[in-house]
């Protein structure tokens, strides 16, 4: 559904379907739904013309409630923090663009980051509104970002990576192990750990698979590791290093969460390096590499 709201800063408005239920006003609804926000500003941002409906009508604190119906609002935060690196564009055609992005940076608003993220920052540079990422990178990792530029064509490009047709590298700096023969392969079953934003390893049938090589001695008791992943889980490479005794450094999740404050002269140690795929609409070979070093 097209928002009747237009992009500011690169950034979208938020949408929320309204689902059956005994409130009487959407200002109810946004209340109960978004309690951190509060009343006293959802009602300021109706005064200014900021929350509308999908036919584009401006919804006020008496609106009547309307299950089945959207709401289109623009998210607003006091405080975002700004990631003091920049992103760099490695290519572009007028299907794809390829950002090599810097560490800290999320790719899309989510949590405390909004306009600080690396989508906004590529519409802000002059990318049109309808830039939409192909894949996920964490934002601690920095590297390579495929997105889509063409609405019309983007399924073709997100399939390579959901069939896993797409060669990804990365390399990660973590402790030296001399008693680990590589390259070795780790199979785990991946699942959601406590708390909600940790993975954990369970007995059971494997769904993740990452082939680890060594790349390089990098002194002082650390090594450079060339991690292939096969599938795509969620901090799997992170989760695997640590389950073979060799975080990532500078890894706050794992193998424990750490406490102390993120400070940006300490980024994770791990780096989407490159990505190779055969374009699905021309056959061309592509083949990108980060200009990024760990």
């Amino acid at each position: 559904m097209e928002s009747p709201l237009p992009f500011v800063g690169g950034v979208g408005p938020s949408r929320q379907r309204l689902p059956a239920g005994p409130w009487a006003t959407v200002l109810e609804f946004l209340r109960e739904r978004f309690p951190r926000v509060g009343g006293e500003v959802w009602v300021a941002r109706m005064a200014g013309g900021r929350v509308l409906d999908e036919a584009g009508r401006p919804v006020g604190p008496s609106s009547p409630y309307r299950a089945g119906a959207c709401v289109f609002y623009y998210r607003e935060l006091e405080a975002e923090p700004a990631v003091p690196f920049d992103e760099e564009v490695v290519y572009r055609d007028e299907h794809i663009l390829v950002a090599d992005k810097p560490h800290f940076l999320p790719v899309a608003p989510a949590g405390r980051f909004l306009r600080e993220t690396l989508l906004a920052r590529l519409r802000r540079a002059g990318a049109p509104d309808s830039l939409a990422p192909a894949h996920r990178l964490d934002r601690e990792t920095a590297g390579l970002v495929v997105f889509s530029l063409n609405p019309s064509t983007r399924g073709a490009y997100a399939s390579l990576f959901q069939r896993r047709e797409v060669r990804k590298v990365y390399e990660a700096l973590a402790p030296r192990r001399d008693d680990l023969r590589l390259p070795l392969t780790r199979r785990s079953r991946v699942v959601r750990g406590e708390p909600f934003f940790r993975m954990r390893e369970v007995g059971g049938e494997p769904n993740s698979e990452t082939r680890v090589e060594s790349a390089s001695d990098a002194g002082e008791g650390t090594k450079l590791y060339r991690l292939v992943p096969v599938t795509g889980r969620k901090h799997q490479l992170r989760l695997h290093l640590s389950a073979l005794g060799i975080p990532v450094v500078n890894d706050r999740l794992y193998p424990s969460v750490r406490d102390d404050e993120e400070e940006f002269t300490r980024p994770l140690k791990l780096l989407a390096r490159s990505l190779t795929f055969r374009d699905p609409l021309t056959g061309r070979e592509h083949h990108f590499e980060s200009g990024r070093r760990l």
